[in-house]
């Protein structure tokens, strides 16, 4: 119908003809077509269940009510509205707007895919979750018809026959028959063909099958009809053999992913596995590739000659050296590792890679990709994966790549670690890691029992001063996890326990407080400037980094709060400084970021203060606090304290639910971006409904916050409720003078609307305005 009316266009021919051959009994219907007005209707229930479970997986539909709103965009509501009868809708005079169809559509969608697992539906609440075979369905375009097949006929024992049969049978070639005058020509191909076929050549998955080989061995044919469908199937096989590689790269079946691997890059290459890599080049004269097929030579082999070698192997010695030049552009990375074990359990394992090929731009472009699998000792479950790209602007250095894998159990005698090109067949590189030598930590003991006690009073300090102190801080009773717990838990009372108890038994002594972070530093400062330094007349001091000042500072001090860096530049001449040797009490803090950048220093100003201590046998105190830690015992020993309280992390005064939602995307933006509409819809679904609570988002860098608080604004007032995250009157007076001393225009406008975000030098302004609940929402940055 379309180029019958491209006939007689009018800017181009005055008259045009068009003439159509059918048969008698559909000749009325495409008279109807160009003589009558018809409707365009819609086609989408027939894909709804593929287009929904895509939103899904993008995160605009979370559930059944979004999903309907989502529906009222499409063209298909448009026409339920206009002819509901055409589409087996009743009319009903009180749902004008279709919520109960609408409703009926998205139910029956979700059924088909929860059945096929693409995502998780909640027939009670409504809730719609992804799930990563939707995530693969929705970024390969494969109906949830090929992904149940997939499901059902997907085994880790699969062969390259049941793989070609399983990729025949999908939903997308259905509509693909076999022709009575084709039979003929798919016998012959059948017999060709490398990899025999099980169902009859009646069926149209043998069809299917027979032409994928058939383009795969370049093989020409003969009718017009099935280079057409040859175009359609080839055009596809690479994307399903994609999406079946996702597959069992997610459900970590190691020689079956490699054979789908594989399978792609034939597809891609028009070639067998079985062939020499060096068909891939299309210079390279095929004369010369038959020689070497010929000579039987693995092309690990062809590696190891020379250019002469390579002449006359060839006995043709001007072809040596074009020769060499190929077989040293097939892409081969050599890798070294090195084994750390962190836990039992748990292996760091740091993998260095060296790239060993010539890069040719015209041949390799701007980047190759390659896979890191990492396998156990059977090479049957893939226990880690990662996508690793090579630039070529890096193609000469060396690259580091850091993962963790299980270990399990007894210990296994090795894993192997493979590299496989994403794109070119023969590049493989295969390293075993030996754990012969491999000595794994002790097993950790259990953490310390919460005891049920009640809570203390703050009187039991029996000390009408001590108690003001906490008293400013509203605290009235000691919870009974106030020791080594994790962070909130409010272990910082546990140091001015220690403190107080300083000032008891040691009125001439000097306490130090130190920590790796320079904020919480300053916080502890100020906090004990007003409580304890005036209320019990003791001086308090922070460090700033300058000798001559700092020396100081610590000689009139009875509290010195400091910084690991800071203090270890004074501590270090603790031999002749007088001042140094009077601390009595050293309380160290976020001792689990021992491990961290700033580690080292830490680390060492510790070992410092126990040895001083020892050496001056001054009976120094030392009050370590950190989160939970699996391995407490050895920091207890290192430090020489005798008594060790390590709480489990879910011990805390305020319950944690903990919820852990992955996005299994490389590209950082991308990432991100997927992130925003899940957080959205996790503040609506647990910040509270009658009583709103306020939540606080780490993102990974500044210039994030900003636009996150637009987005989440803006997915606010699609949902035509602007003011969502705002709940108080914007006009009030102290409100209003808040914001006008903002400086930042876009602050300006999010915090109106009950979003802020961090910015360093605004962060008193916007601090005063979290703590006087005036808004709901605080974003900040890490």
């Amino acid at each position: 119908m379309q180029m019958m009316g491209r006939a007689g266009r009018p800017q181009h021919n005055a008259l045009g003809k068009g003439i159509l051959i059918t048969h008698n009994t559909e000749l009325q219907y495409y008279l109807s077509l160009m003589n009558q007005q018809l409707p365009i209707e819609s086609q989408m229930i027939a894909k709804l269940p593929d287009t929904l479970n895509a939103e899904v997986v993008l995160g605009t539909v979370t559930n059944v009510t979004e999903a309907m709103e989502w529906l009222t965009y499409t063209y298909l509501y448009v026409r339920l509205c206009k002819a509901p009868a055409l589409y087996g809708v009743q009319v009903d005079e009180n749902d004008k707007l279709l919520e109960k169809p609408r409703a009926d559509l998205v139910h029956t969608a979700c059924l088909l895919l929860d059945k096929g697992n693409l995502i998780r539906y909640d027939r009670k609440t409504g809730l719609i979750q992804a799930q990563e075979l939707g995530r693969i369905a929705s970024h390969y375009y494969c109906t949830y018809e090929s992904m149940d097949t997939y499901n059902k006929l997907l085994k880790d024992t699969c062969t390259e026959i049941d793989l070609f049969r399983i990729f025949s049978l999908s939903s997308e070639f259905k509509q693909i028959h076999v022709r009575e005058e084709e039979k003929l020509e798919l016998q012959k191909l059948a017999e060709t063909v490398p990899i025999p076929i099980k169902e009859s050549l009646d069926e149209p998955s043998a069809k299917v099958n027979v032409l994928l080989q058939a383009y795969i061995s370049q093989l020409k044919l003969e009718g017009f009809a099935l280079q057409s469908d040859m175009v359609f199937i080839s055009q596809s096989a690479g994307r399903l053999f994609r999406a079946l590689f996702e597959i069992v790269l997610w459900r970590g079946w190691a020689q079956l992913a490699l054979k789908i691997l594989g399978l792609c890059k034939m597809v891609n290459a028009r070639q067998w596995q079985s062939l020499n890599p060096l068909h891939q080049f299309k210079k390279l004269p095929t004369e010369v590739v038959r020689t070497l097929d010929k000579k039987n030579l693995p092309f690990d082999r062809l590696y190891d000659l020379d250019v002469h070698q390579l002449g006359e192997l060839l006995r043709v010695p001007k072809m040596g050296k074009p020769l060499y030049k190929f077989i040293r552009q097939i892409p081969k990375l050599d890798m070294t590792t090195l084994i750390l074990p962190i836990t039992r359990s748990t292996l760091r394992v740091e993998l260095t890679i060296t790239p060993d090929f010539q890069w040719d731009e015209k041949i390799h472009g701007s980047s190759e990709g390659f896979w890191i699998f990492v396998e156990d000792v059977n090479g049957e479950i893939i226990l880690h994966h990662e996508y690793f790209l090579l630039k070529q602007k890096y193609c000469t250095e060396e690259h580091i790549v850091k993962m963790f894998v299980p270990v399990f159990d007894p210990l296994p005698p090795l894993y192997f670690i493979r590299i496989v090109s994403d794109r070119w067949l023969g590049s493989e590189t295969v390293l075993p890691v030996s754990f012969r030598h491999l000595i794994l930590p002790e097993k950790y003991p259990p953490p310390t029992e919460l005891l049920d006690l009640q809570p203390l009073p703050i009187s039991a300090l029996n000390n009408p001063q001590f108690e003001q102190i906490f008293e400013k801080r509203g605290i009235h009773y000691f919870n009974p996890i106030q020791t080594q717990a994790p962070n909130g838990s409010g272990k910082s009372v546990c140091a001015e326990f220690a403190l107080l108890r300083h000032f008891e038994n040691n009125p001439n002594g000097k306490a130090v407080y130190c920590t790796s972070l320079d904020d919480l530093a300053k916080n502890i400062y100020f906090d004990w400037l007003e409580r304890i330094a005036v209320p019990l007349k003791k001086t308090v001091v922070l460090l700033t980094g300058e000798n001559s000042i700092d020396i100081k500072l610590l000689k009139r001090a009875d509290v010195v709060i400091s910084t690991a860096e800071r203090w270890d530049n004074i501590s270090r001449r603790w031999k002749n400084r007088s001042d140094v040797q009077k601390v009595k009490l050293f309380i160290v803090d976020n001792l689990h970021m021992i491990g961290g950048s700033n580690g080292p220093v830490l680390e060492v100003v510790c070992s410092r203060m126990r040895y001083m201590g020892n050496q001056l046998d001054s009976k120094l105190r030392i009050v370590a606090m950190a989160t939970s830690l699996m391995n407490a015992r050895d920091i207890t020993h290192w430090l020489g304290c005798e008594q060790n309280y390590n709480f489990p992390p879910n011990a805390r005064p305020v319950a944690l639910d903990l919820r852990i939602d992955g996005f299994n995307l490389s590209h950082t933006p991308t990432r991100l971006s997927a992130m925003v509409r899940p957080v959205y819809s996790a503040i609506l679904r647990h910040g509270g409904k009658l009583e709103p609570k306020p939540v606080l988002i780490f993102v990974p860098n500044r210039r994030l916050t900003r636009s996150l608080a637009v987005d989440l604004l803006t997915y606010a007032l699609a949902d035509r409720q602007e003011n969502r995250f705002l709940h108080m009157n914007p006009e009030e007076d102290v409100f209003a003078n808040l914001v006008e001393r903002l400086n930042d225009e876009s602050l300006k406008e999010t915090i109106k609307r009950g979003v802020g975000f961090y910015m360093k030098e605004q962060l008193v302004l916007i601090l005063k305005v979290y703590k006087i609940c005036l808004i709901v929402e605080r974003y900040k940055f890490v």
